[in-house]
């Protein structure tokens, strides 16, 4: 049985018999929208996590930082979630539960989710939609903020939040970056961590939490070029893509960009970026796609922006979003902290330019100012006129602030020699959803074996919890110590393995089956007479001898994809 065929809770069943995920606070009778990861399901995490960061680490050269997870109210401002990040929600009358507005109307329009309160409330009522819990009557629709508010400090304290993303504190993290880098541009940075945002109705599993994962990449170009020097290398790669104008198409990455389909090549080669990412950790190519933000739902600074969206059994959900945010993300804190969130561009020749500059009148600042007059003229002259504000030039010398109206200045232009210019970085984000990502390798890798009707995770080897079981085929003391020496020789080699002496056999095998486990050794009768053990691949159940003494080094081959065919003893049969 394919994932078309099952329930999500068949996934969920499994994960949690097996110590994938279980629901959090269960012996309190649980939070709606809470999971912890459980033994399997924190090694799952870590290892998609880990492929995804030497994908942009050690791949592109990327540099990882860890912020921060509550930031100050004004950091929050700046981004907009404080005024902006809310959820359209109604309530019933009757229960007083909850829900996503949106949610409800699922079916009645082809994108609720861009619809204001007023709409929101039309569709209901022509349609009388009811709670789906009681069938009562529902509220009108209202905003719900979704951030989890603080206090930092003690006493009334300072007004703060846990994040809703990671991608705050590397946007305020920008200048320090920056510097680390040289001062040089494209600079990608990345961060893995919690996000946390006070879900209305969380009710599909890890799909929706209030508690989440996250693995995000924020990349400062030029905004003056959006090209990228791996493109070539990927150009011809196809990508399966629901354009914004409806269209459906299997395309070229090159193709796409010449077709102004994707906006530019660096959007486009992380397009490809995330595909090749997903499908390596289990995501069926099949039933993957990226859906091009419709222009009423994309963010007003983003200049593209697309989901990476898988077919579940809850249908196409979005796990990773990549977006052209332009220059809002620096210039908001810029404009917040007053801090410099530009970079400078070197052109490769100086160029001449006119320009304007301020004119310190030094006849009036003399007898005002004294013997400070010279230090205060001097600091006007470095003033960038732009910093103006009503006619009125701020400057600080010694320690001491000045205002200075037009008495004391005119503006003037004069011809100076430039080596660059000061510009604010576009942001291309790639940003994933961790859980979703994890749920989504779950539901794609899960397989029943008709015969047997047999549970099977076919995960990739790169992300499997346990790579190897290692059994004696009976709990007899010379197997198990040949076992144990095996298990002991793999674990010290740095590959997750599982010793087992338990059951049958076949139940052993069916076990390491449903957890994803590729590969078996079984320690027989045979080994105490040749030195070979039997090595089984899960998928194809198939089984050869190979030679014990080197167990270790041939599961790291067979790991890193060599066929394992060709490590088998082939016995005497006389």
């Amino acid at each position: 049985m394919e994932s078309d065929d099952m329930d999500s809770s068949d996934i969920l069943s499994l994960c949690k018999r097996r110590g994938f995920l279980f629901p959090s606070y269960e012996i309190y009778g649980g939070v709606a929208g809470m999971y912890d990861y459980g033994p399997l399901g924190s090694t799952l995490k870590n290892n998609i996590m880990e492929v995804w960061r030497r994908l942009y680490t050690l791949g592109e050269g990327f540099i990882e930082i860890d912020s921060e997870t509550v930031g100050p109210e004004i950091v929050f401002k700046a981004s907009g979630h404080v005024d902006e990040f809310a959820d359209k929600m109604v309530k019933c009358t009757a229960c007083d539960e909850a829900f996503r507005a949106d949610h409800l109307v699922k079916g009645l329009h082809p994108n609720p989710d861009t619809l204001d309160e007023a709409a929101l409330d039309k569709l209901i009522k022509e349609n009388n939609v009811v709670c789906p819990t009681c069938k009562g009557v529902l509220s009108s629709v209202e905003e719900f903020n979704l951030m989890f508010k603080t206090t930092i400090g003690p006493g009334s304290g300072r007004t703060g939040y846990l994040r809703p993303e990671t991608a705050q504190g590397i946007f305020v993290n920008f200048p320090n970056l920056y510097r680390y880098n040289r001062e040089k541009l494209p600079l990608g940075v990345i961060q893995t961590g919690r996000g946390y945002r006070n879900e209305i109705s969380p009710r599909q599993g890890i799909i929706r939490l209030r508690e989440f994962n996250m693995m995000e990449c924020e990349l400062f170009v030029d905004p003056e070029d959006k090209t990228w020097p791996r493109f070539e290398d990927i150009k011809d790669e196809i990508l399966t893509l629901h354009a914004a104008d409806g269209r459906d198409l299997k395309i070229s990455v090159e193709d796409a960009v010449n077709q102004k389909i994707i906006c530019n090549e660096v959007l486009a080669y992380f397009v490809w970026l995330t595909q090749a990412f997903l499908t390596s950790v289990g995501i069926d190519r099949e039933k993957l796609r990226f859906r091009q933000h419709e222009h009423d739902e994309m963010a007003h600074y983003a200049s593209d922006c697309w989901d990476a969206e898988v077919m579940l059994s809850y249908g196409w959900t979005e796990i990773v979003g990549i977006a052209d945010r332009g220059c809002w993300d620096l210039s908001r804190h810029a404009q917040f902290s007053s801090s410099d969130m530009t970079a400078f561009k070197r052109f490769e020749t100086p160029k001449e330019i006119d320009k304007d500059v301020i004119k310190p009148k030094y006849g009036a600042l003399g007898p005002k100012f004294k013997n400070q007059a010279k230090a205060i003229g001097a600091a006007m002259e470095e003033t960038d006129p732009s910093s103006i504000k009503d006619g009125i030039v701020s400057v600080t010398v010694d320690g001491e602030s000045y205002s200075l109206g037009t008495e004391f200045y005119d503006i003037g232009r004069m011809k100076v020699t430039v080596t660059g210019e000061r510009v604010t970085p576009h942001v291309i984000e790639p940003s994933h959803g961790l859980d979703r990502i994890i749920y989504s390798v779950l539901e794609h890798s899960y397989y029943m074996r008709d015969k047997e009707d047999q549970t099977v995770l076919k995960l990739p080897s790169a992300v499997a919890p346990i790579k190897v079981g290692v059994f004696p085929l009976m709990p007899k003391e010379d197997l198990e110590k040949v076992a144990k020496q095996i298990d002991m020789d793999i674990r010290y080699s740095g590959i997750e393995s599982y010793y087992d002496s338990t059951g049958s056999i076949g139940k052993r095998y069916a076990r390491m089956d449903e957890v994803g486990t590729p590969w078996c050794i079984t320690v027989d009768y045979q080994t105490l007479e040749d030195g070979t053990v039997t090595l089984r691949e899960r998928d194809s159940t198939e089984q050869i001898r190979i030679e014990y003494m080197g167990a270790a080094e041939i599961i790291n081959a067979v790991l890193c994809g060599a066929d394992f065919k060709k490590f088998e003893v082939i016995l005497d049969k006389n």
